[in-house]
């Protein structure tokens, strides 16, 4: 193992907060491994490389030395984490959780070494407590204690429901880090409260306390907005190579080093490099942005597939052509009765467009091309010999061919 205080400098490097560093650097100058703990709620299937921050952070521990604990939190999962709701959370299905959680453990392992992991499921030992186990955890927390939650006290003072099943979420993920022995429990900057709640718990239980630490939330390709399916500016870890390649080569600039720190396997001296050459203007933004991207997509898809996705990128973007194995779609191009067809419709029928008003915008945009041109403002019916067997093109990487 690297020296303690050499660990402790690779561990921080994004992250948020660690609650308490100096007893991090007790136990890691113990020069034993350390159990890293992370649980997750199964709650949906598909996962982006902002639910990957904490994984990330998983290897790093592992590529030290220590071993990662990764908590299915198929027994939390029924109960619903409160973090951020100002509402209770609807309750999975026990059949909905198993589905979520066996495509998260497959998207995990592309990140974490299955050597140095022990992967549990909490049901196991939560759906196994009897009444008298439940009456033991839980008095050893307060309902003050649990209103001090951010989230839970501005529901309670803005008289909004809170479900008494809430309660145990912290509860229940606290005894989940007395169950495994946890040195140190990660998660999002949202999460402090319950890991808290799971060094107070060990502390009652004669247990030596873990070690809190918070990653905070990745923006997405927008840069403002945290990563997520529903504003559509997410990266999925299961997004093709090119596509990828293509999301990341559009974050904005000021994202690049942030970008680098909670989603790459660059090393961190390579990173603090990468930051004070972009601080200096000895680095040009866009050949750090392009490496980031190959990193990225490497990790996931191999070393060949970034190459190729790359090359892809400058064919698409910096030649305007047209990629390669594009998809095709049946077209239905029979005309109206002015002999045109009505363009925003199809684009919404190719899943071009989310409506045929979403499709009526891209055009009046210049978003829209057919064979490399781009059409003009309200030019939304279109003759059908221009359409067949033509490419059309929404924005910059979503292609369609007509057949």
């Amino acid at each position: 193992m690297l020296p303690a205080e050499e660990q402790l400098r690779i561990i921080q490097s994004g992250v948020a907060e660690i609650v308490p560093s100096e007893l991090l650097l007790e136990k890691l100058k113990r020069g034993v491994p350390l159990n890293v703990k992370l649980g997750v709620d199964p709650t949906a299937p598909d996962i982006h490389i902002g639910h990957a921050v904490p994984l990330r952070k998983l290897r790093t521990f592992q590529d030290l030395g220590h071993r990662v604990t990764l908590i299915i939190g198929d027994g939390t999962a029924l109960i619903g984490d409160p973090s951020g709701r100002n509402s209770t959370r609807p309750q999975l299905t026990p059949e909905q959780v198993a589905a979520n959680a066996q495509t998260y453990i497959d998207q995990a392992f592309k990140i974490l070494d299955p050597e140095k992991t022990t992967l549990v499921h909490n049901a196991d030992w939560l759906l196994k407590m009897n009444l008298e186990d439940i009456l033991k955890v839980t008095g050893q927390f307060t309902v003050a204690r649990i209103l001090e939650r951010d989230d839970f006290h501005k529901r309670y003072t803005n008289n909004l429901s809170i479900g008494v099943h809430e309660f145990l979420y912290p509860i229940m993920q606290a005894y989940d880090s007395v169950v495994i022995k946890a040195d140190v429990e990660l998660g999002g900057t949202d999460q402090l409260f319950n890991l808290l709640a799971g060094r107070e718990l060990m502390e009652k239980m004669g247990m030596e306390p873990q070690v809190c630490l918070t990653l905070p939330l990745l923006e997405g390709t927008d840069g403002v907005r945290k990563m997520s399916k529903s504003y559509g500016n997410y990266i999925g870890l299961t997004d093709e190579a090119p596509d990828m390649f293509g999301k990341v080569m559009s974050i904005p600039d000021e994202m690049i080093v942030k970008y680098y720190r909670l989603a790459s396997t660059a090393s961190v001296d390579e990173i603090d490099e990468i930051e004070a050459g972009l601080a200096s203007d000895s680095l040009h933004p866009n050949k750090v942005k392009r490496a980031l991207a190959r990193n990225i997509v490497a990790a996931y898809h191999g070393e060949e597939a970034a190459v190729a996705a790359e090359a892809e990128f400058d064919r698409v973007f910096k030649q305007h052509a047209i990629p390669e194995d594009i998809p095709e779609f049946a077209a239905d191009l029979t005309p109206n009765d002015e002999g045109l067809v009505y363009l925003a419709k199809l684009l919404a029928d190719a899943g071009l467009a989310k409506s045929a008003g979403e499709a009526r915008r891209l055009i009046d945009g210049g978003g829209v091309k057919i064979n490399g041109e781009a059409l003009p403002a309200k030019a939304y019916n279109v003759e059908p010999a221009k359409l067949e067997g033509s490419v059309i093109q929404v924005g910059k990487r979503h292609f369609v061919k007509l057949v």
